[in-house]
């Protein structure tokens, strides 16, 4: 699956670079969740409940495609596919917790009553 890419190379900004990997709306949250450990495609489903099958399916692709996720196909019927993360995919885990640190923090703090 090609991903569409503005530039051949990133020469002046890594911060485009990563977006360009890591652009899309459910990526993050993708890896966030194989950060918690390996996955079949029926839980990542469960757990991401407003994402459509054909959408999970094209981002995990994509992740695949750019070396940051594992796709593990056992030959049993019916069919079990695990996914996981790569070395590559691991090193994006800080970058997610501090996502998600900032998420806590700003977005998803109980509101205080007047």
């Amino acid at each position: 699956m090609t991903r569409k890419q503005r530039h051949a190379e990133y020469i002046e900004c890594p911060v485009e670079a990563t977006m360009d990997i890591m652009g899309g709306k459910w990526k993050a949250v993708i890896l966030f969740r194989l950060g918690e450990g390996t996955k079949r495609f029926s839980a990542l489903q469960r757990l991401l409940t407003k994402v459509t099958q054909r959408t999970l399916t094209n981002q995990l692709r994509q992740l695949e495609a750019d070396g940051l996720i594992n796709r593990k196909v056992y030959a049993v019927v019916p069919p079990k596919v695990e996914y996981s993360l790569t070395p590559l995919g691991r090193s994006l885990l800080p970058m997610i917790s501090q996502m998600y640190a900032w998420g806590m923090e700003n977005l998803l703090q109980p509101s205080e009553a007047p």
